[in-house]
């Protein structure tokens, strides 16, 4: 079955759409932070050990990485809007699941159900190129694809109010309500699109692909406990790349792949991906040092002594400024040509990190830092979903926007890891990272930006988005029932 054509929303209705779906992405984010104050209570309210209670964050991770890449195909099968409704479903389940715990199982189980609704952020990109007129989508897909960063930023602080001023139940009540308006809104507001892929969903693939990125994942949020050269470890990272190849030859293989890896192979489409990873690295040096500087008692002679909720409050303008500058990434897009806004965003990063590393002795200089450091995000989430869509066919939008999520989640959890590992191993004699430790992983993440600036250069073709491009760009990863079989 052919994909159907449709025209644009009216522009009163798209603004209604964009709104809803960019709200919806910026609730999906919350989850990232919504845990983060209770980390050092969570052994006391679960009534198990932390390495145990570490899981609460490792599950989420885990099932946000399963579905991620399966719910686009999904949706280009049988409604996107209808996958987004199931995955926001998702989200509130694992909310009254997570508010009505007090063990560790259920709290597990609730924050692998939020994180199952990863996927929104995608599928929100994808619905907007099949409802909103073409002059729309350019703002609005950078917006959409920020969202992620905005809602992990502004939702720290309304955590740490939370958890500090009410039973910590109520962060997980809260989501949920948060979770039933997008639900309600979405359900009401935005329609389905009536293009639709034919063919059959590859529960293989999808099997392979979980397995690969649940064992990559695992080893890499959890070699620092089990120990990197230990046999769990290194099992898993060899276990990854055995299924990998096995799944690479499948999906080359048959006719209607979960991802079709000629495609992913094109140079715009691979050099994007491993931009994104890279950049996804850097990305995270920014909330694991900003808040544990803030957070240093002031005897070390560079901590600054502040609560969570102080840390929540100057990393909340970082996600402001996100959302002021996804316009501007669309404009210079525009203008330019997203390649050279992900390179101006990769530069911004940089230059960011450059600064925290000088300034890190007062709250104002860390909002600084963290502002500068958020624009350049801005800029290039704003252009990563253009650069996708101008390289892949019609019938894969949806998948390709989807891995290219993913892949900024596998550099940020490597980053973690790296990080984690370096705060550990450069401390003082009290056992806290030294200042030094701090510099050092600022100045990775201002190496790993300008690498995937150079990256970036490679890029092919720097001609400027026209609205066209996007629009003409379809849902993804589904492919016409009549296409040609593979050889």
């Amino acid at each position: 079955m052919s994909a159907e054509v449709v025209p644009g929303a009216p522009a009163g209705r798209s603004g209604v759409i964009v709104a809803v779906l960019a709200f919806a992405g910026v609730v999906v984010s919350l989850m990232q932070t919504l845990i983060i104050p209770l980390v050092p209570k969570l052994p006391a309210l679960l009534h198990a050990p932390a390495s145990d209670t570490a899981w609460a964050i490792t599950a989420t991770l885990l099932a946000a990485a399963v579905a991620t890449p399966t719910v686009g195909r999904l949706g280009d099968m049988y409604g996107k809007r209808r996958l987004l409704l199931v995955s926001v479903l998702a989200l509130i389940a694992g909310s009254v699941l997570g508010a009505v715990s007090d063990s560790l199982v259920p709290m597990i189980a609730g924050r692998a159900l939020q994180g199952l609704s990863s996927a929104v952020i995608a599928l929100g990109i994808s619905i907007m190129r099949d409802e909103l007129p073409a002059h729309r989508l350019g703002s609005a897909t950078a917006l959409m694809s920020a969202s992620l960063g905005i809602g992990g930023a502004l939702g720290l602080p309304l955590a740490a109010l939370l958890a500090e001023r009410a039973d910590w139940h109520l962060l997980f009540w809260a989501s949920a309500l948060l979770g039933a308006v997008v639900l309600a809104l979405v359900w009401t507001l935005v329609p389905e699109s009536r293009v639709r892929a034919g063919g059959r969903f590859d529960f293989t693939g999808a099997a392979g692909l979980s397995v690969v990125l649940v064992a990559v994942l695992l080893a890499v949020s959890k070699g620092s406990d089990w120990g990197w050269g230990s046999g769990l470890t290194l099992g898993l990272l060899a276990g990854a790349v055995v299924v990998a190849l096995v799944w690479g030859r499948w999906e080359l293989r048959i006719r209607q792949p979960l991802v079709d890896l000629r495609v992913t192979a094109r140079r715009q489409v691979l050099l994007t991906n491993l931009a994104s990873a890279v950049f996804g690295f850097a990305m995270f040096a920014m909330s694991l040092v900003l808040s544990q500087l803030l957070q240093l008692p002031a005897e070390t002679g560079y901590g600054l002594g502040q609560s969570l909720l102080v840390v929540g409050l100057v990393m909340a303008p970082s996600g402001l400024v996100m959302m002021a500058v996804a316009p501007v990434s669309a404009r210079l897009s525009a203008a330019r040509g997203p390649k050279v806004t992900l390179m101006a965003g990769a530069l911004v990063v940089a230059i960011g990190y450059a600064l925290a590393i000088l300034l890190m002795s007062a709250v104002w200089q860390l909002i600084v830092s963290s502002c500068v450091i958020s624009a350049g995000i801005g800029l290039a989430y704003g252009a990563m979903p253009a650069l996708v869509m101008g390289a892949v066919p019609v019938s894969e939008t949806a998948a390709a926007n989807s891995l290219n999520t993913l892949m900024r989640s596998i550099g940020t959890s490597v980053s973690s890891a790296v990080a984690g590992v370096l705060l550990a191993q450069l401390t003082l004699a009290s056992g806290l990272p030294s200042q030094n430790a701090f510099r050092v992983v600022l100045a990775i993440g201002s190496a790993a930006a300008l690498v995937a600036l150079c990256v970036a250069a490679f890029i092919p073709g720097a001609r400027r988005v026209r609205p066209d491009d996007l629009a003409q760009a379809g849902p993804v990863i589904a492919r016409p029932s009549g296409a040609a079989p593979r050889t």
